[in-house]
């Protein structure tokens, strides 16, 4: 469905995306990484709005920036705002099927149907500047899914959402993908992509670091060390407990002596031994702090990996 070949994309000075060549099939994956790694770039060479600097771009057995009738084959849900104040969803999901070359009539009973599918039947009349940016929101997944398209492509589409608007969008990305459509959704929240695949590929300053599952993902946490801090008047008391560990790459105490820092491979054997350390010992300690989420982690694992920080 999308071939990559060595496809860089540079600012002047600054890359945006880095010597990427990777093979997707169809189904559903998820492009993960922190804001500013080069999710948006790489979604622009892909629909054709950027031209790569180097290497080339298939999509759907085309390229996208020659051929502008793969566009039609393609839905995309921008991270960008909707900006026409004075215009109602109905009129501007309508216009945008339009442009693919749809009749008038046509146009706008899927414009209807795409913004019943998101929950905005009631407000499609409304100028879109009296919107929230939650209902701006499902009115861009609106105008992405109204021409039917083969592949969807969403950057960050839970920007704005409420609980309940997340839940509907995930259902709605869980029927799409059972139908057998094909998907590729941008988030820096691993979470959100978790409940629509188990497909991933993790983006960093314009590198691809990883691609796989969600197991596989789960093992490079298991496989690399993880720096984690141990909070409490007793800290230092860990070191001697710890120190021989083989599972422990390094420790240090911080100038207060209540914060001990650890680079550890094995968190399971980590949590297993401070049961018994902490217990036998009787020692104060208040908390367990780790990566700030899953992603962090994992991205901070393969960019050590990267720089030769660990072996």
């Amino acid at each position: 469905m999308i071939r990559l070949k060595n496809l860089s994309k540079l600012y002047g000075k600054v890359i945006g995306v880095n010597d990427l060549s990777i093979e997707l099939p169809s189904g559903a994956f998820g492009l993960v990484g922190p804001n500013g790694s080069g999710k948006t770039t790489l979604i622009n060479l892909i629909t054709g709005q950027l031209s790569p600097t180097l290497g080339s771009v298939q999509i759907l057995d085309a390229d996208p920036w020659k051929d502008r009738k793969v566009l039609r084959k393609i839905g995309l849900c921008p991270a960008t705002d909707v900006l026409y104040p004075n215009v109602t969803a109905r009129q501007w999901v309508t216009y945008q099927v339009r442009l693919h070359g749809v009749s008038a009539k046509s146009s706008s009973e899927l414009a209807e149907n795409a913004l019943e599918q998101v929950g905005m039947t009631l407000q499609m009349d409304r100028a879109m500047g009296t919107y929230s940016l939650g209902m701006r929101q499902r009115t861009k997944i609106a105008q992405a899914i109204a021409h039917q398209p083969d592949y969807l492509i969403l950057d960050e589409p839970y920007n704005g959402l409420d609980p309940v608007g997340r839940y509907q969008m995930t259902e709605l990305l869980k029927h799409w993908t059972a139908e057998g459509k094909s998907l590729l959704f941008a988030s820096h929240v691993l979470h959100e992509i978790e409940a629509i695949t188990s497909s991933f590929l993790l983006i960093h300053g314009g590198r691809l670091l990883a691609s796989g599952s969600a197991e596989e993902l789960d093992q490079i946490l298991t496989d690399t060390p993880q720096e984690v801090s141990l909070i409490g008047r007793d800290a230092a008391g860990l070191i001697n407990h710890l120190a021989d560990k083989p599972w422990v790459e390094s420790m240090r105490l911080l100038e207060n002596r209540t914060e001990l820092r650890l680079s550890v491979r094995d968190t399971p054997a980590l949590y297993e031994a401070l049961v018994s350390v902490i217990s036998e010992g009787n020692l104060s300690i208040d908390q367990f702090r780790s990566a700030d989420g899953k992603l962090s982690a994992i991205l901070e694992s393969l960019l050590r990996q990267h720089r030769g920080e660990m072996k």
